[in-house]
């Protein structure tokens, strides 16, 4: 089966889970050795690679999920890593090049740690944050199959 035959059908099963509702590594991009040497450049078959047309909206659901990975548990909803376990199977049926997974992963980071410098304990306004994030996920994860799958 085709990935852009299957995607859907992963996204759909995300906006379920998140209805019904770390990855915290992150290679530094470009990031140069202690020697002062640029780090090697992806492949020249990685460089050709166009990203999908619904690049933005999967970048903006991993920083979600990221950020609810945060949340949820600081708010007690006793998941567990299934915020973390979301963003490791979207990766997995996704398959994206090297550069784009490490794309992906650093904006699922950048979610968690921008609420882990804010919020310390469940305040009412971090539970608000949660539920918005959860709706916007649960958004997210319907719209792109249905605005670019078949």
């Amino acid at each position: 089966m085709s990935k852009t035959n299957r995607f859907p059908a992963i996204l759909r099963g995300l906006a379920a889970g998140i209805l019904t509702a770390g990855l915290v590594y992150s290679p530094a991009l470009g990031q140069t050795k202690a020697t002062g040497e640029e780090a090697p450049q992806s492949a020249p078959s990685e460089q050709a690679t166009l990203p999908p047309a619904y690049e933005e909206q999967m970048l903006r659901l991993s920083e979600i999920l990221g950020s609810l990975h945060y949340l949820r548990e600081l708010c007690n909803a006793k998941e567990g890593q299934v915020w973390r376990e979301q963003m490791e199977s979207l990766l997995e049926k996704e398959e994206p090049t090297q550069a784009r997974r490490e794309h992906l992963i650093s904006r699922f980071n950048h979610g968690f740690r921008g609420f882990q410098e804010i919020y310390r304990e469940c305040t009412p306004a971090a539970a608000e944050a949660a539920n918005r994030y959860l709706r916007q996920g649960a958004r997210l994860a319907a719209e792109i199959p249905n605005r670019y799958g078949n």
